[in-house]
Order: C-alpha cells, then structure tokens, then sequence
C-alpha cells in the first residue's frame, strides 16, 4: 500500500483534510493565547495560568461525557458542523469583551470550557466520520496525513501568530482561531453527498437485557445511564486497548502538565518574547512533519508493534531536558532540541496509534469510545496540569518540569506488548 503525498483518497476527504489544515493553523496561530492574555491583560499568576488550563479541560470533559453516545447515533458530518460553528462563537467573546472593558478571568474559564468539549465532541465524531469515509487500508495514509498537517501548522503558525501578538496583541489571534473554526465548518459542509443514518441501539443491548417495556419504542430516541460509560467499558475489556489507553493518556497528561510552567518560565522569570517563546515550539515541529511522513515506510519495514513500542519509548526521554532550559540564546536552542527529538518521535507515533486504536475498535462505538478516550485524556491532563501548578508553586516551575520528566521515563512500561491482528489488518 503506497503512503506517498501522491495517494489519492477522494474529494471527501480532501474536504475534510483542508478543514482539519484550517482550523489546526488558527488553533497555532492564537498558541498560548488564553493564557498570555491572562498574564499580560488581567496579571494573572502561576496557579491561576494553571487553573485556566486545567479547569477549563476538567470542565469540558465532564461536559462532553454525554455527548459520546449522543454522538455515536446521529451522522456525524453535521455535528462536526456544529462543534466547528460552536467553537467559533466561543472564542469571539473574548475580542467582543476585550473591545468593551469587560473581560474577566472567569470569561476566559468559560470559553475554555466550551472549547474544550466542542473539541472532544469534535475529534470523536471525526474519528468515525473517517472510518466510514475511507477503507481500513487507506486509515493509516489518512493519519499520516492528518498528523504532517498538525506538525506543518505548528511550524508556520506560532511565529505569525507571535508576530501578529507583538503588533495587533494577543486577542487578534483568538479572533483569527475564531474565523478559522468557521472555514472548517464550510470546508465540512462542502463535502456533499449522503451520509448513512448509524445504526440503532437496540443491537447494542447486553445479553439477557428484556425487550419488555422498551418493545415498539426506538432505543436511540432517548440516552440510557449506562451509555454514557460504554465507550470506557470498551476500552477496558481490550487487552490492547488498554495499555494503549493509560500510556497515552499519562504521556499526554504530564507533557501538558508542563507548558503552563514552561511558560511562566520561558515568558516571565527567563525574559524571552512571545515571537521567542514561539519559535521555540515552531522550529522544531519540522521533527514532526518528517516523523508523520516516514510512519508509513517504517511500518511497511518493520512492523506495527515495533514502531509503536520504539517511537513511544524514544518520546519518554526528551521531555526531562527542558528542566535545563536557561536565558538567551543557549536557552531558546536548548528549549528546540529537546522539543525536536519529542515532536520527532511522537510525529511517528501519533498516526500508528490513531490507526491501531480505530482498527481495534468495532465501527458502532468508535464516536463514544473516542469520546472516553478524549475525556479521559483532557481530565488526566486537568488534573495533572492542576497538581503541577501547586508543585510549580511550592517547587518552582524549574523543578516540577523536571519531576514530571522523571515520571514520564516510565510511561513506556504501560505501552501493549503485542498487537491482535484486527489491529494490523489496518494498518
């Protein structure tokens, strides 16, 4: 199976790629936008730069839990729509209330909160809108190319949208994201065509559950307690799914756990731009874009499981370097080669598991076993992000970006030891 920039998957997705290119540029081009509008405009300090992050995340996780299920039964491509055009008018509060004098840090945890579940919702509906869209031999080049368009973005998008913070400040790149949501959601909306309605919930009825009181009544119209778990029991009950869960969502959750700190530190206390602060995240997102590309051909050479398990190894050991980080310019080139090596390697990583994760998971609960997954992810991150605001606090930033590298020298452990083949039948 080819993997080259060459590989045609049709208009849909061509559609949908674009979308996803437009919006990832305006996510890059407000980078740290929320949180530096905290420090500059409402002099906000180290636990409340956290909380911003990790309650905002918090919330919007437990805000997105019913919208699993409540996904997985309607056609995605107009609740991609949705989240696009819900997202969009969120983040155009905060120019509206700059302009009038009346921004507030509770405001910013707003419009974190609604985001934050938009783009859960969001990422779970895309999921299974691609599953349907391409064969599962094609999943893997549509990954790759999803996560060289991420990397891509995080290259051009943080020096324009620290320039566009040095001139204009930085609440003209939370309008830029604002605007760019809703090209997504004309980019999405121009696909056309027919989507099939999911199928009903009845089929997905535990054995020995009576029909009696439910009999002539369409299971979908109404949500069940028990759905809003379902997509967690999935992911539990798979021995690879599993490992696979916990890895991500501890690597994931203490990487973030850092960037607020990272960011007092880099912004505050060392003295560097934000155009500088940036740079140091954009330079070295070429790691990823080459990383994307080559995930294909390593598979094709090696195999699944192996590229899996040595890029998710290789991305634990960076991290722990940026405890080192110092002023001027020894800093900021420090600050880009371990960000190098990080991107690098999770540049290889991310599409083989994006596409390990939905060859493993049966095409009726992809939208709610995303969902979980994306929850879970987003409230260990809060949590994390939340402990390491006090530990940032107590310790100082320096100290606790180390501890959280040490800790992720262990995630490693947690990856699966093998892949079923379902798995690699997709790959």
């Amino acid at each position: 199976m080819g993997t080259g920039s060459g590989h045609r998957l049709g208009r849909a997705f061509g559609w949908l790629w674009g979308a996803y290119g437009t919006s990832a540029l305006g996510t890059w081009l407000a980078f740290g936008a929320l949180p530096l509008i905290a420090i500059r405009v409402l002099d906000a300090g180290p636990a409340e730069v956290s909380a911003l992050a990790c309650a905002g995340a918090a919330v919007g996780a437990a805000v997105a839990v019913p919208l699993g299920p409540w996904t997985e039964v309607r056609r995605k491509r107009p609740v991609l729509i949705a989240m696009d055009l819900i997202r969009c008018a969120a983040l155009l509060t905060v120019p509206a209330a700059f302009a009038l004098g009346v921004l507030t840090f509770l405001q910013l945890l707003l419009v974190s909160v609604v985001v934050s579940a938009a783009d859960i919702t969001f990422r779970a509906a895309s999921g299974a809108y691609l599953k349907t869209l391409l064969p599962a031999g094609e999943l893997l080049v549509a990954n790759a190319r999803f996560e060289s368009t991420a990397w891509t973005t995080t290259i051009v998008g943080p020096p324009l949208g620290g320039a566009m913070t040095g001139i204009f400040g930085p609440v003209v790149t939370v309008l830029a994201d604002a605007v760019s949501y809703l090209l997504s959601a004309l980019g999405i909306h121009a696909i056309g065509g027919h989507e099939p309605r999911p199928a009903k919930r009845p089929a997905e009825r535990p054995e020995g559950h009576s029909e009696g009181r439910s009999e002539g009544r369409p299971e979908a119209a109404r949500m069940r307690a028990g759905d809003l778990l379902d997509g967690w029991r999935y992911v539990l009950a798979d021995g690879t799914l599993r490992p696979l869960f916990f890895n991500t969502a501890l690597f994931n959750g203490l990487v973030m756990a850092t960037q607020p700190l990272l960011a007092v530190l880099m912004l505050g206390r060392l003295g560097f731009a934000p155009w500088q602060y940036g740079l140091a995240f954009a330079v070295p997102s070429i790691g990823g874009l080459l990383g994307s590309r080559l995930a294909g051909p390593l598979v094709a050479r090696f195999g699944q499981r192996e590229v899996l398990a040595w890029a998710g190894a290789l991305r634990a050991l960076w991290p722990v370097g940026l405890a080192f980080v110092g002023p001027g310019t020894g800093g900021l080139v420090l600050v880009m080669g371990v960000e190098l090596g990080l991107i690098f390697c999770c540049g290889v990583f991310n599409p083989v598991y994006a596409t390990c994760r939905l060859g493993l998971t049966a095409a009726d609960r992809v939208a709610r076993t995303l969902s979980a997954w994306a929850v879970t992810t987003k409230a260990s991150t809060a949590l994390l992000t939340a402990v390491w605001g006090v530990l940032g606090t107590l310790l100082g930033p320096r100290t606790a970006i180390a501890l959280a590298g040490v800790l992720l020298l262990a995630t490693p452990l947690l990856l699966p030891r093998r892949l079923p083949e379902r798995a690699r039948a997709h790959s």
